[in-house]
């Protein structure tokens, strides 16, 4: 299997609750729901909907797992939706326990054993592991160099602060730029893959 990274993103690279003023306001970030005005269904739409259908589990942090558990479970009809509901989904949590869990199916892994759990995971044969939001978890993938493809709609928006995805540790990880596809608002959806 192979870890993808799909993360909305301002131009100064900031990926803090893209979807609704009070996903996280940590730090006070005041800016929520700042790329709902660039989403383009049929271009975004479209690469999300192919991802999906190429992805066997989706891995998220805790903010981001309840996030979506709260959205997600009463949509269906559409492919993304049956997808997201149907897949085996694993979210890093130390503090959410078994009877947290009503967004099925979900595997809970602690944190002091997630970066293993991944490593696994790419060993087992299969299609992607689907990562969106969780800033904080990607990051250390990225940093222990577990991300095999990112794909980043990058908007065309400064935020002036706010969570990165990007681990400031002084080493370079090469990407090489796969697919670029731009959207009637101004936001480009670029695939990178990671050069070896």
């Amino acid at each position: 299997m192979k870890t993808l990274i799909a993360e909305f993103i301002s131009l100064d690279g900031v990926v803090q609750a893209p979807g609704g003023a009070t996903e996280d306001t940590d730090g006070g970030f005041s800016h929520g729901g700042w790329s709902m005005k660039y989403f383009d269904p049929a271009v975004m739409g479209g690469a999300f909907e192919e991802i999906a259908r190429e992805s066997d589990a989706l891995l998220q942090g805790r903010r981001t797992y309840q996030v979506s558990a709260d959205a997600w479970p009463g949509r269906a009809g559409d492919p993304f939706s049956d997808w997201i509901n149907g897949v085996q989904k694993y979210v890093v949590s130390d503090t959410l326990t078994e009877k947290d869990i009503a967004w099925n199916p979900t595997t809970i892994i602690r944190g002091d054993g997630f970066l293993n759990k991944v490593a696994q995971l790419r060993a087992q044969a299969g299609g992607y592991i689907y990562v969106y939001g969780s800033a904080t978890m990607v990051r250390s993938l990225l940093a222990a160099d577990l991300v095999d493809e990112l794909l980043l709609t990058i908007e065309p928006i400064i935020l002036g602060g706010g969570k990165s995805i990007f681990v400031q540790n002084g080493k370079a990880i090469p990407f090489t730029l796969e697919s670029t596809a731009k959207t009637g608002t101004g936001a480009q959806v670029c695939r990178y893959v990671r050069a070896r």
